[in-house]
């Protein structure tokens, strides 16, 4: 319970208090709801992308394996001394149930080739693993992006959660324990206040048949 003067004033704000603490509950609850809706989306997107990229990554692992086995680790590491395109990433922000979380977009340039090696010494293998490594980078950027998301929104969950708690199970309960403490201290006080009416106007009346 509340400490406080067992006043009318002090119920009146109270009770204003209370309205404004479970308003707000009901928000936090609709918030939270909504944000673990989005967030278990973003969760099986996450799954999604990254079951089909692992599948992908390992078909291209296996074949740049190939290659090493074939030409060697130096040859193989002489051929992609240059990169074969360059991407510019920006990031920026957008929000989620006011939740600010990154955006991540990118601009491949078009100016280099695919390959940036020759083909006399090299295998069909490395051109295949150096295209398919290059094809999965949007993915790969996508993936960055939801998994920073969900981290993020499961901060925001647990935090919002907290705040939920502690209104349902401190902060209402106390409000509501200390306005029925003071409506009762206030309906004694009524009550004292009636019955010395009564003993006075007993008095008088007492009084004036005397």
């Amino acid at each position: 319970m509340i400490n406080v003067n067992p006043t009318r004033m002090e119920l009146t704000r109270l009770k204003k208090r209370l309205a404004t603490a479970e308003r707000g509950h009901k928000l936090l609850k609709d918030k939270r709801d909504e944000m673990v809706r989005r967030f278990m989306n973003l969760i099986r997107e996450n799954q999604e992308l990254r079951k089909a990229l692992d599948e992908k990554l390992e078909k291209a692992i296996s074949k740049f394996s190939i290659t090493q086995a074939i030409l060697g680790t130096e040859q193989v590491y002489e051929a992609l001394l240059c990169p074969a395109r360059e991407a510019a990433i920006t990031i920026s922000q957008q929000t989620i149930m006011n939740v600010d979380v990154p955006k991540i977009s990118f601009d491949v340039s078009e100016e280099k080739n695919d390959l940036p090696y020759g083909f006399a010494f090299t295998t069909g293998e490395l051109d295949e693993s150096v295209l398919d490594m290059a094809n999965l980078l949007p993915d790969l950027i996508k993936l960055a992006e939801i998994e920073k998301t969900c981290n993020i929104l499961a901060d925001e969950i647990e935090k919002t959660r907290r705040r939920v708690n502690a209104l349902e199970h401190i902060m209402i309960p106390e409000m509501q324990e200390t306005i029925k403490f003071i409506s009762m201290k206030l309906e004694d006080n009524e009550r004292s206040n009636i019955t010395r009416l009564m003993k006075v106007k007993d008095l008088i009346a007492e009084e004036n048949n005397a």
